[in-house]
């Protein structure tokens, strides 16, 4: 990335403060390096409050510290900045040099950024047990977001997207079929050759059956206890391979990782590589993780309290019975020297069944290259041609037999996993086993991207034709429950959005022909449910609503859309590209677009340029903090700025030829800079809207 004007005082700045305070330890400077956006620019483009953090180490009064700094920046000016200022108790206030800010900007170009060798990210990561619903969305745009801002930095991205093939959801789907429906293997077969030929969806039947037998478990009280244990039986035999219960599950769970990928292609979101719970049990993973632990001294076997018989992993700070194990001998009992920890994770239990958290600390070991087990690998899905994949990228799988091919998906350098808040615990305890056997630079790099739960709004479960109690149509939102059937199905909410924009785009643009209206109406669709999706901190419950996504005002997608497709009218009006438009600003000498960039008159352009500035910089923020909230958010004040200018200038009908070059070149940066941030959310700009 090219160094930005804030990157370039923060720097200056710093070697300021080495000078004049010596006395100070130069670590406290970088803390203290905040660059901050006054709420008007007549403060100034950047306000700097360092002042305050230095007063009490100094024991000086801020304005005093304010104004030596000032005027050592006097004396060793910073390129680009016209002037600093002390305002109020202790604020320094900075000021552009803005003519030398525009020429330098128009000419800037994004490089590439030297960043880890490899990062792996892994979203979405769906129970293939039934259609995917709104709030897997939130997981998978969050996820895809996240890997175009860091393909956009220059790393080296790999997706990945983890099935569990062989988990207690896809049993449930088991038992529906053997048991509330009495079919047997090859009975299934025919049933999914009939929903074929019917042009029905196995996710669409999965998710009215899901809900059956969650409520069939807990219908006859007599016989939830034999009911629930043919649940963990089923389980058990799917785990166990080699029988009638395995193969159905498979072939369910396989027909429905399908349809996931089919869905969330529909948003632009594609992955790299699905490893499957499966074959982490077959190929043994857990079994070399499991020495490995044994031998780092981070399990051992508790002798007594409630997790006797269970394999245990050691906390920090804590007694614990008995030294860990390192003999193979898993029976071996452990030497008495305190009291049990009652509260240490069980990672195997007493019935030598492991547990979620065992086996996924065996797939981030593989995951940063920590066993020498690796996977088999097979194609899986060939997703269609791209500006990124010129034939397409391919989607691989693992496998129990190995293709010639062998792919790279492991040893990351760095890993980020989307998983929502409720699974913290689980995700802390893999990082602690990472740090417990000694891997404290992988565990310093694995981050769990948590995130809260999507909901529904009254009105939006309404007009999904739910019935509401009137108790709770005052409420701001309602919880989805695949497992009462209540939620809306992913592919039903694209549909939907897609419907709605489709009658608008027909009744603005009856010329267009029907594939252009349906693409526009796509991309304003996606570009709704994305936005909406990514407008909100990731801490933040969402509740959502139909008429709130498709607003062509407000915080919206297509507003965004909409501000971007009113810059391309303007060059189709003025008979010429952006590019041009910026070209032509870049010929002129400073001299010329100065009178134009001062004044009341002049804030309205020179907010959009301020503006669109700060571009490389969210990305960098985005990156840094794992929020692609600041990003959407940065999109919307730009489509914002660029409204106000468009309002207040008349850009084509301009009689001074330097003024109408400047605003060309304007509406040209506002659109590059819109265009590239949407792109980043993985957001469409329409030709026309």
């Amino acid at each position: 990335m090219y160094l930005t004007q804030q990157s370039l005082l923060r720097e200056r700045l710093h070697a300021r403060l080495l000078e004049l305070y010596p006395q100070l330890d130069p670590s406290t400077f970088a803390a203290i390096l905040k660059v901050e956006q006054p709420p008007e620019s007549k403060f100034g483009d950047y306000a700097l409050p360092l002042a305050f953090e230095l007063a009490r180490a100094l024991r000086k009064a801020p304005r005093k510290i304010a104004e030596e700094i000032v005027a050592a920046l006097a004396v060793h000016p910073i390129p680009g900045f016209a002037a600093f200022e002390v305002a109020g108790a202790g604020y320094i206030n900075a000021r552009l040099d803005r003519a030398a800010f525009v020429r330098d900007f128009v000419k800037r170009r994004m490089y590439w950024k030297q960043g880890l060798a490899y990062i792996l990210v892994e979203h979405t990561s769906i129970n293939p047990n039934k259609a995917a619903h709104v709030g897997h969305l939130r997981n998978a745009i969050l996820g895809d977001t996240f890997v175009r801002l860091l393909e956009a930095q220059g790393f080296l991205v790999g997706v990945q997207n983890y099935i569990d093939n062989t988990g207690v959801q896809v049993a449930d789907i088991v038992v529906a079929l053997q048991h509330l429906e009495g079919l047997n293997l090859a009975a299934v077969q025919s049933l999914m050759q009939r929903l074929a030929a019917e042009g029905q969806r196995i996710d669409f039947y999965c998710w009215d059956l899901y809900a059956r037998v969650s409520q069939w478990y807990e219908a006859d009280p007599e016989q939830k206890t034999a009911r629930r244990q043919l649940r963990l039986d089923t389980l058990h035999a799917i785990e166990h391979g080699g029988n009638d219960s395995a193969a159905i599950g498979d072939l369910i769970a396989t027909a429905v990782l399908r349809r996931h990928l089919e869905t969330m292609l529909r948003l632009g979101i594609e992955y790299d590589f699905l490893p499957r719970e499966s074959e982490i049990l077959h190929l043994h993973f857990w079994e070399e993780a499991f020495e490995l632990m044994k031998a780092k001294g981070v399990l051992y076997f508790e002798t007594e309290g409630k997790n006797k018989g269970c394999w245990v992993m050691t906390r920090p700070g804590t007694s614990r019975t008995g030294e860990p194990l390192r003999a193979t001998d898993d029976t071996s009992p452990a030497t008495e020297s305190a009291a049990p920890d009652e509260d240490a994770k069980v990672i195997v239990r007493s019935n030598g069944t492991v547990t979620y958290v065992g086996k996924d600390i065996a797939y981030h070991l593989w995951k940063f290259g920590l066993l020498e087990k690796d996977f088999k690998y097979k194609k899986f899905f060939q997703y269609p041609p791209s500006t990124k994949f010129e034939d397409g990228r391919e989607c691989w799988i693992s496998a129990v037999e190995s293709s010639e091919f062998r792919p790279r998906f492991g040893k990351a350098e760095a890993i980020y996993n989307v998983i929502d808040a409720r699974q913290s615990d689980p995700q802390a305890n893999v990082i602690e086993a990472l740090r417990g056997m000694g891997y404290t630079e992988q565990a310093a790099r694995y981050t769990h991207f948590s995130y809260e739960m999507v909901a529904l709004t009254p009105r939006c479960a309404l007009d999904l034709g739910y019935q509401v109690p009137e108790e709770d149509l005052t409420r701001p939102y309602i919880e989805v429950s695949g497992r009462k059937g209540f939620g809306v199905k992913a592919d039903d909410l694209i549909d939907k959005l897609i419907d709605a924009t489709q009658s608008e785009v027909a009744s603005r643009h009856p010329e267009l022909p029907e594939e252009e209206q349906a693409q526009t109406a796509r991309q304003i669709a996606v570009g709704a449910l994305r936005y909406f999706m990514l407008k909100y901190t990731r801490n933040t419950v969402i509740a959502f609503d139909f008429k709130d996504a498709l607003s062509f005002e407000g915080e919206t997608g297509p507003y965004l859309q909409y501000a971007a497709v009113r810059t391309r009218s303007i060059f189709r009006k003025a008979d010429m590209t952006p590019d041009e438009a910026l070209s032509a600003l870049a010929a002129l000498p400073a001299d010329r677009i100065a009178p134009f960039l001062s004044g009341e008159d002049a804030e309205a352009i020179w907010a959009v340029w301020l503006r669109a500035g700060k571009t490389a910089l969210l990305l960098e923020q985005c990156i840094q903090t794992a929020e692609p909230a600041y990003l959407a958010k940065h999109a919307f004040q730009l489509a914002q700025d660029f409204s106000n200018f468009y309002r207040r200038h008349h850009i084509l009908t301009e009689e001074d030829a330097a003024k109408k070059t400047l605003l060309l070149a304007t509406a040209a940066v506002a659109q590059r800079e819109l265009i590239r941030s949407l792109a980043w959310l993985g957001i469409d700009a329409p030709e026309v809207m």
